[in-house]
């Protein structure tokens, strides 16, 4: 049986007891590992110990602020604790869970938009991050996004590239992704958006229901049901994409392939597999003839090794690799059509 999962409300009444315990003074030393053990639970605990500590704070200073407060005695150095303490205090549990994200949960509490965080990834480079609510963003190569969490809404802006994303569930804040002229709605589940340069913005609903909605306020949008996909061009108005199209879950695993590394093929041209390449490597795959760029390719593998690629594909069609710096030229041998 299956147990059940904590809410949202349950964790943030757990976080608020801690803190008034820590307030209280240093923790002993077995409430101290039960407090680090639950920290290393629930991704969204973390969050909301920050979130906790932050109105705690807020609360004290609107008690101590007054007609008699003089800020030159938060300059003066504190005295030294007399004795040392043992057991997490409140100053170290900060510390163990993060300082910036303390700072994010004090702005937060007064009810102010956070600035936003850019998170990029290089060539070659698949990162996941965790947001500060739990859900969970895959960036994959060569992808940027950035990253607005208010107290009303939360908020993923995709610059450029691919990123898979992971949704918690949270009434009072919904998410959004934010492409060219357009927002892309989730309650919850898992999702693909992919925005390549010179290419057609390629969403893919795996689970949960999608809504894209224009950012002018128009009334138009369009729902994409689990197992979905919508294609179009970035500055296409709403009312004119066409419907998703509702995909087979082999192809929803080709198409995250990348996840694990991968790069999965199942019949596109030669030539759409060296474009593929060229995302995660510096190495590029050059074919020199228009016959064996049009061949078509099926199979997975490493996105990292286009050298095995082009031997695989070279032993298939009866072809040579010829490497010439960090150019891979695939060629018909002698005497082939």
């Amino acid at each position: 049986m299956t147990a059940e999962r904590e809410t949202s409300r349950s964790i943030d009444e757990t976080a608020a007891d801690w803190i008034a315990r820590l307030d209280r003074g240093p923790l002993s030393a077995e409430d101290s590992r039960a407090l680090e053990a639950w920290l290393h639970g629930d991704p969204r605990r973390r969050g909301a110990m920050l979130r906790a500590d932050a109105y705690a704070m807020l609360s004290e200073s609107a008690r101590a602020l007054g007609p008699q407060f003089d800020p030159r005695a938060f300059a003066e150095p504190a005295p030294a604790d007399p004795e040392p303490r043992r057991g997490l205090s409140r100053r170290s549990m900060l510390a163990m869970v993060g300082t910036g994200g303390a700072i994010a949960a004090s702005v937060l509490a007064l009810g102010i938009a956070l600035p936003a965080a850019a998170i990029t990834t290089g060539l070659g480079e698949v990162r996941l991050v965790t947001l500060d609510d739990g859900s969970t963003v895959m960036l994959n190569t060569q992808t940027s996004v950035k990253v607005h969490y208010s107290p009303s809404e939360r908020v993923v802006e995709l610059l450029y590239g691919e990123a898979f994303f992971t949704i918690l569930a949270d009434a009072r804040r919904p998410f959004f992704v934010e492409l060219p002229g357009k927002r892309l709605r989730a309650t919850r589940g898992t999702f693909r958006v992919r925005k390549l340069d010179g290419k057609p913005v390629d969403i893919l609903a795996d689970q949960g229901k999608l809504a894209l909605a224009s950012v002018a306020g128009a009334p138009a949008r369009l729902e994409l049901p689990a197992g979905s996909r919508l294609a179009f061009q970035p500055d296409a108005l709403i009312d004119r994409l066409p419907a998703p199209t509702l995909i087979a879950p082999d192809l929803v695993s080709r198409e995250l392939a990348w996840r694990d590394g991968k790069i999965a093929f199942e019949g596109e041209p030669l030539e759409h597999a060296a474009a593929e390449f060229a995302r995660y490597s510096r190495t590029r795959i050059e074919i020199s003839d228009p016959a064996l760029a049009r061949e078509p390719v099926a199979g997975l593998f490493s996105a990292s090794d286009p050298m095995g690629f082009s031997r695989a594909v070279a032993g298939l069609f009866d072809a040579r690799v010829e490497q010439r710096g960090d150019t891979l030229v695939l060629s018909r041998r002698a005497g082939r059509p």
